[in-house]
């Protein structure tokens, strides 16, 4: 599974302005409702009740929030770089500015996993995190994210 088959560059947000997570997983599903067709509603419910049993925050300043939604076509991402870290529940305490959201089909099942597995193995990468840190413009991180994940395939 490539990462061009889970985000467009239309799903990228490069400077969302947000001072909570809640506004942040607000904003995230309102750009995934656009995407997929389904209620935004639906979509902030399912991320924020995952979010509930334990934040997505999983250091570094990196969040990989997930919810799986019934009749979803299609796993489905979505990025934000915040223009301001904020606090997610990190546990590391560390403030969050890179966010990636991911949607997938209730019946997903190990599909999921390694769709969540792609995107944490691409924000591991350093380098690239910090590139996209960097980067004001929804072309440039989506470059940086499919190239940055085709070389640290493994």
């Amino acid at each position: 599974m490539d990462l061009e088959m889970l985000i467009e560059p239309a799903a990228i947000l490069p400077a969302l302005r947000a001072s909570s997570k809640k506004q942040v997983l607000q904003a995230l599903s309102e750009k995934a409702s656009g995407i997929t067709g389904r209620p935004e509603r639906e979509i902030f419910e399912t991320v924020l009740g995952r979010e509930k049993l334990g934040s997505t925050a999983v250091g570094n300043g990196i969040a990989i929030p997930h919810g799986k939604l019934p009749d979803l076509e299609r796993i489905v991402g979505v990025f934000a770089r915040l223009a301001r870290p904020i606090d997610f529940d990190a546990l590391d305490d560390q403030p969050v500015d890179i966010v990636f959201l991911l949607l997938a089909p209730e019946g997903s099942g190990a599909d999921h996993l390694k769709a969540l597995s792609k995107v944490a193995r691409l924000l591991r990468n350093g380098n690239t995190v910090e590139q996209i840190r960097h980067s004001h413009d929804a072309g440039a991180i989506y470059a940086l994210m499919t190239n940055g994940l085709s070389q640290n395939a493994a």
